[in-house]
């Protein structure tokens, strides 16, 4: 019986002497420890929070005054065939497109805790519209870190794609036994007129004026920023101090063996381990990294798409006070890692022929020259037959997905009948 308990007291003995064994470290290399914040704390100033710190007081704001129930109804026939989350699904997706992550997550909070979703669907919602900004994939990766601003489309098709086939799938995600709290609204007459009334029946039931509003969404902006601030620097000092004992070396063996089950360069091994923790060092180190620049855009996107244990905490922090699971949001992010990987193997492999037959030697000729990318049937030969099954399975299962989709979409639009204008 005490070795039982002991066994289930055993991840909090961990954590606590990770804790200490990081307060240590910071204590031995105080400089090191200090550039890491320092460092961290830059990034949130510079680029963090001059980008999300707008968009979190317009969705205050819009949410205050029913806009986003307005959206909620007008997209309701959209969202509910095709992933099964209500139409204020579609506010999140967008915002979350446009900002990036933690975006997504603090309105699907938000969603939940006005019970204008289930849990169920706050985690479908979590499960696809986590995506990161274009600025960040068109400005810091692509130019920044590779040194080619065309890179850019191939990194955000492959990121886009794979999110909205994560939402496809995780439709089908808690179906069974599910209780929704939709409203039973009246779905006859015009669509846009039940939108307005959504949206002035929201405002009402908020009742502050304006001002009072705009104030509290400055507030509660700023302090989701501040929030997200710690847990930047935060896991900045972490992965120093876990590079500096040597714990992030103890794993590359593990990782070099996964990396060659799909045949690729284990040269990238300190990118994916980087890139488990944090986004930006993960993406650096795979843009640096000696391998063929397929797999180090490949494994970048896979970073980007998994986002790292930072955006992850940030996530938790979140939705902490809420039901929602992280259990099912890891499971989305590993999923959408892989197809981000998946894609964009795809699009490289047959880059020639992309879009539709139209050779990219149109926007860049030196750049799609055939010396960059490997020709298709020599590189796919190199994945192995454990990455090669995987893709079927997911590819059909991606399939499946969206046939289903089409057909509940298809019916659902014949029986209520929608009225658009």
């Amino acid at each position: 019986m005490e070795w039982r308990n002991l066994w289930v007291k055993l991840p909090v003995f961990f954590l606590a002497g990770l804790v200490v064994m990081a307060t240590l470290a910071l204590v031995i290399y105080p400089k090191e420890g200090f550039d890491a914040a320092l460092g961290g704390m830059k990034i949130f100033w510079e680029i963090v929070f001059p980008a999300l710190l707008p968009f979190f007081i317009l969705s205050e704001l819009m949410l205050g005054l029913g806009v986003v129930h307005f959206i909620g109804v007008l997209l309701e026939p959209f969202m509910r065939p095709v992933f099964n989350v209500p139409g204020v699904g579609a506010f999140a997706m967008s915002m979350g497109l446009a900002a990036g992550y933690p975006m997504d997550a603090v309105l699907t909070a938000k969603f939940r805790r006005n019970t204008m979703c289930t849990r169920i669907e706050g985690e479908r919602l979590l499960a696809f519209t986590n995506t990161a900004d274009p600025l960040f994939m068109f400005g810091a990766v692509a130019v920044g870190m590779f040194g080619e601003p065309r890179l850019g489309l191939i990194i955000a098709l492959a990121h886009y794609l794979s999110a909205f086939s994560v939402g496809v799938i995780f439709r089908f995600y808690g179906v069974r036994g599910e209780k929704t709290t939709r409203e039973e609204i009246e779905r006859k007459g015009n669509i846009l007129i039940r939108a307005l009334k959504a949206l002035h029946r929201a405002k009402v039931q908020d009742g502050r004026p304006f001002g009072k509003l705009m104030g509290d969404a400055i507030q509660d902006s700023i302090k989701t920023m501040f929030l997200i601030l710690g847990f930047i620097m935060l896991f900045s000092v972490l992965v120093r101090v876990l590079t500096m004992w040597g714990i992030l070396g103890l794993l590359s063996p593990l990782f070099d063996r996964l990396l060659a089950l799909f045949g690729v360069d284990p040269n990238l091994t300190r990118a994916v381990i980087s890139g488990l923790l944090e986004i930006d060092i993960g993406t650096l180190a795979a843009s640096q990294a000696q391998a063929s620049l397929t797999e180090r855009v490949m494994i970048s996107g896979a970073i980007i798409a998994w986002s790292g244990l930072s955006v992850h905490g940030q996530v938790a922090s979140v939705i902490n006070g809420t039901d929602i699971r992280m259990g099912p949001y890891v499971v989305a992010r590993l999923l959408h890692a892989f197809l981000a990987a998946a894609y964009t193997f795809l699009i490289m492999a047959y880059l020639p022929g992309f879009p539709g037959g139209l050779a990219l030697t149109v926007f860049a000729p030196s750049w799609a020259a055939p010396s960059a990318f490997p020709t298709a049937l020599p590189y796919l030969a190199r994945v192995s037959y454990a990455g090669w099954l995987a893709l079927g399975f997911l590819g059909l299962a991606l399939v499946g997905a969206v046939i289903a989709s089409l057909v509940r979409f298809s019916r659902r639009m014949k029986k209520i009948k929608v009225i658009w204008f």
